[in-house]
């Protein structure tokens, strides 16, 4: 029988439970944290009068420029140049010690005379037993004219392999002396006279300075613009006043994984008297003829930016806002495909951040961190 006593006992046993299942709640609650905003990739949406003409960074590249190095081992016995030398095509710019090479040539050489002049031999001692067979046919056995012709071919196919034998060495002798294949400068030297250096070591550094180029990197975002360039103008920090037409030589086939951003080689010709040199730092600025013709009207955005919501036929972009890096569905007309993605035609306005990758996966005012922060679209 539970007395009064062991009923409040209990009681208050189960009070103090309570207070202490809830005081670790209270404390699992404390312990939770807010999830942090999610990392989207986005651009920002520029006007037409924004593209119209652009300025890129960028930095002077020698067209011409290569590592000279030996094509045989040895050591160095002639490195008659310093950095800052002129040279001209066909110049020596370094040389090995032949002798090594030369007493190769001169033996493989002895070895080839002596073998054409057995091969030369065998060819007579043949002639002859065939014409002793022409004369008395049962003077010679026809063991003897198989026998003389297997010599002959022996002794002519040895020759041979030697002739290509003495080729090979000569070769290998006029590599010991490096020359200029190009009229150039020398820009850097990697080694000392006198050094034991192998084949394919980087020996000298060579530029030619009357081919430079200028290297620019372009937003995926305006690369579609490329077929529209009007007119490129290039200005170096250190020669500000000097202006130089550039043309397009080469846009890269890959956009760079960290910055997004595709490398296009202009090429331009310095003028006479001024020396630009690889490396020099400055400014390309790039006018494009945007297309003025109607069905070309509209924003240029990624085709992945834009998506359907349960009724197919709207589209939508996700927006974000700069104030509170908050998202929100807006819908968009589109237009024409182009070459960077998708036309929008009306919804979107210059400046505004649009996500361009994992539009399915996020929602609705859901705040977000921009992972690519310098990107623009192009607009047409």
């Amino acid at each position: 029988m539970i007395t009064t006593t062991q009923s409040f006992v209990y009681f208050s046993a189960s009070i103090l439970l309570l207070l202490q299942l809830a005081g670790c709640g209270g404390g699992n609650k404390d312990t939770v944290k807010e999830r942090p905003p999610r990392l989207v990739a986005a651009i920002k949406v520029a006007d037409t009068d924004s593209l119209s003409k652009r300025d890129f960074p960028g930095r002077a590249k020698a067209g011409q420029e290569v590592n000279l190095s030996f094509r045989v081992s040895g050591p160095l016995i002639s490195l008659p140049i310093n950095i800052g030398d002129s040279v001209q095509q066909g110049d020596i710019i370094a040389r090995i010690d032949p002798k090594d090479f030369e007493t190769a040539v001169s033996t493989v050489q002895a070895q080839f005379e002596r073998e054409q002049a057995r091969a030369k031999r065998a060819q007579q001692d043949l002639q002859r037993l065939e014409n002793i067979r022409r004369e008395d046919p049962g003077a010679t056995s026809e063991a003897a004219i198989d026998r003389a012709q297997q010599t002959r071919d022996s002794a002519s196919a040895s020759a041979r392999s030697l002739e290509a034998t003495v080729t090979t060495a000569q070769d290998r002798l006029s590599y010991t002396q490096l020359q200029a294949p190009f009229d150039g400068i020398v820009v850097d030297t990697y080694v000392e006279n006198f050094e034991t250096v192998v084949a394919k070591q980087a020996i000298v550094r060579l530029l030619n300075p009357s081919n430079i180029e200028f290297i620019i990197s372009v937003p995926e975002s305006l690369i579609s613009l490329a077929p529209y360039v009007d007119n490129i103008e290039v200005r170096f920090d250190a020669l500000p006043d000097v202006v130089l037409n550039a043309q397009i030589k080469e846009i890269g086939k890959e956009a760079s994984q960290a910055t997004r951003t595709y490398p296009v080689t202009l090429a331009m010709t310095p003028p006479q008297g001024i020396e630009i040199l690889p490396g020099m730092a400055g400014h390309a600025s790039v006018t494009s003829k945007l297309p003025e013709a109607s069905e070309l009207v509209g924003i240029d955005i990624p085709a992945t930016a834009v998506f359907t919501g349960i009724d197919a036929s709207k589209s939508y972009v996700w927006v974000v806002d700069e104030a509170s890096n908050t998202l929100s569905r807006r819908e968009v007309e589109q237009g024409r495909l182009s070459a960077f993605g998708v036309l929008i035609k009306s919804g979107l306005q210059p400046g505004e951040w649009i996500v361009i990758k994992g539009v399915h996966s996020v929602a609705e005012g859901e705040q977000v961190r921009l992972q690519n922060d310098t990107h623009e679209t192009t607009g047409s």
